[in-house]
């Protein structure tokens, strides 16, 4: 019994479908790389319901003919490509010929375009796959496209979508790395009735700034190289700028948004030194290579892209990071031509001077030409008396001429003391500033100070949260913090549960916010640098986790950290406080808290 069938078309376009279009923002990525092609100058897009009712992508690129709009919905229709030599020759964002298809295969569609040469438009409707109609009408050139109801025949699909926050910041995530590399089209987007964005056409630099704020403006600093394998630019951050929780990082190759492991940790590894463990700066690269050099046919969402020199780029993208962040640091190369060489001194050159001849050497201030330093005039390697710096001799007297040498201590033995030891011992004992240590009856007891007061703070959020009412500390002068419009996005979806902490924002427009009120128990923390933490770990999480995720980040930023010195009755408290939680052993995280040593005796 024969057991093999061919599926049917509605069957395998929806399947094909599931590779392509995953949720509502792949949609977007799909209509707006074609407006792109198309040579648009002007994008335009709306969703409504985060894209579950519609997506409506507006461009004024060259439009279609009668005959292409309907073409474009077959499955491995298109323009781009004629041959499969010419899929290492793209300059063009799409080339398989399937979005379409896939995207009419799972939604209701419609299609307006009219050509620049044509005085009339068409209108077309497919629905699942199936042509409704197709008929003249009048339209601007150009094309809009109207994707209704996504996932309307499939509604398991359907049903796993996230929530609308969720999937809107899929949506502007994927917008947000379109927009980034074509600064030279305008883009404006609109979520329901609200403008996220309206992005004019300008330089690189500007759009990042319209995108992510004016600060970033100040934190990065521009990068440029170029060589017979590749072309590099854009923008890194300086170190102060490292985050934890949500840099701005982005690879982009040939025009093309690109997840690139090995290549982000050529960046990494150029500034590890240079910043705190475990944060991140941002970043923006942009490699420009010859399209034969790369394969962009990986994956069905070609994010993933394959380099014939892959080694030799990481060299080249790991020293500019370094050259860039060097000279923002005012570490600039050094000339050695003879004309312009530094006076190295030699050592035994200068005799070292006696006892007593300090008071008698003299040193002229140093004179830059006027009020102001300019530090592009001075050149601290020419002979110049008139700005003479000070001798190491000069300052070291300076620093010492006053300084009293007291002769050390004897430092007496603990045995010799008269007191018993049982009556000075401690009941905790905190070790390298990081451990405490207490006897238990079944061994010695080791707890990690920082996590132990990370689940305790942890609990303790998470009751505010649940109950509502926790007190907010209101602050003598606000502070600002500048958000895009993805993290504003964010914030606006967990305000609620941010206000049941004790936050008090207002919002000024423009993505701004004033923070007027803070949780109690917060001092000395920025608390600016605290609330993009807590949205960046929020993200794209489901909103029934979303309290754990707040309270676990506001609990690491305010627990004690490694080094903090702890009195007795400091140590005594957070035991204490520890052994009331839920779970004594782990952090939120699943991080251990605890570990007992029980075979002490046997070591001896």
């Amino acid at each position: 019994m024969d057991i093999i069938q061919l599926l049917p078309d509605t069957v395998a376009n929806q399947i094909a479908a599931g590779e392509v279009i995953e949720r509502p923002a792949s949609v977007i990525k799909e209509l707006v790389e074609n407006s792109i092609d198309a040579g648009a100058e002007h994008i335009n897009i709306v969703v409504t319901d985060a894209g579950r009712t519609l997506i409506k992508v507006i461009d004024d690129g060259k439009g279609m003919s009668p005959t292409d709009a309907r073409l474009a919905f077959e499955h491995h229709a298109t323009s781009k490509i004629r041959k499969a030599d010419d899929l290492f020759a793209l300059h063009t964002m799409g080339f398989r010929g399937e979005a379409l298809a896939t995207i009419a295969a799972v939604a209701q569609v419609e299609l307006r375009t009219r050509q620049k040469t044509d005085d009339v438009g068409t209108l077309i409707n497919i629905e699942g796959s199936k042509v409704l109609n197709q008929e003249v009408t009048s339209c601007p050139v150009g094309s809009c496209f109207s994707v209704k109801n996504i996932f309307f025949n499939i509604p398991v699909r359907r049903k796993f979508l996230k929530t609308d926050a969720v999937e809107l910041n899929n949506i502007i995530t994927v917008f947000e790395r379109i927009a980034l590399v074509y600064p030279q089209i305008s883009f404006t987007f609109h979520a329901g009735d609200v403008e996220r964005y309206n992005l004019r056409a300008g330089q690189q630099l500007q759009r990042i700034v319209d995108i992510f704020g004016n600060k970033m403006q100040q934190d990065l600093v521009p990068l440029n190289v170029e060589t017979a394998l590749c072309k590099l630019t854009g923008f890194v951050g300086k170190p102060e700028s490292a985050k934890k929780k949500g840099a701005k990082q982005f690879f982009f190759v040939n025009g093309r948004y690109m997840r690139h492991p090995y290549f982000h940790k050529a960046v990494t590894q150029a500034v590890e030194r240079m910043i705190p463990a475990g944060e991140q700066i941002p970043y923006f690269l942009y490699l420009d290579v010859e399209p034969e050099d790369i394969d962009v046919n990986v994956s069905p969402t070609k994010t993933e892209i394959k380099f014939d020199n892959e080694q030799t780029i990481w060299q080249i993208i790991n020293a500019a990071v370094k050259d860039a962040i060097g000279q923002y640091a005012g570490i600039s190369s050094i000339d050695f031509s003879a004309g312009n060489r530094p006076d190295i001194p030699v050592f035994g050159q200068t005799p070292v001077p006696a006892d007593g001849d300090f008071k008698e050497m003299s040193w002229q201030k140093p004179s830059f030409g006027g009020d102001k330093f300019s530090g592009s005039g001075y050149n601290p390697f020419k002979n110049n008396k008139a700005s003479t710096a000070p001798s190491n001799w000069e300052v070291f007297y300076e620093a010492t001429k006053n300084l009293e040498v007291e002769k050390p201590v004897e430092q007496e033995s603990m045995f010799d003391e008269q007191d018993s030891l049982l009556e000075t011992a401690r009941t905790h004992y905190q070790y390298k500033g990081q451990y405490i240590m207490t006897a238990v009856k079944s061994g010695l007891l080791v707890v990690d100070q920082h996590r132990a007061h990370v689940r305790v703070l942890y609990e303790r959020f998470m009751r505010q949260l649940e109950k509502r009412n926790a007190p907010s500390q209101r602050v003598l002068f606000p502070e600002i913090v500048a958000l895009s419009a993805e993290e504003e996005g964010t914030l606006q979806a967990i305000n609620d549960d941010l206000s049941a902490l004790g936050f008090d924002l207002t919002s000024l427009g423009g993505g701004s916010y004033a923070i007027n009120g803070t949780p109690a128990g917060l001092d000395g923390l920025n608390i600016v640098k605290l609330l993009q933490e807590i949205i960046a770990s929020v993200g794209s999480t489901a909103k029934e986790s979303v309290n754990s995720v707040i309270a676990e980040r506001m609990a690491k930023s305010a627990a004690i950290t490694y080094g903090e010195i702890l009195e007795e009755k400091e140590m005594e408290q957070l035991i204490a406080d520890l052994f009331l939680c839920s779970n004594v052993n782990y952090t939120p995280s699943g991080k251990k808290i605890t570990v007992i040593i029980d075979d002490i005796e046997s070591r001896f």
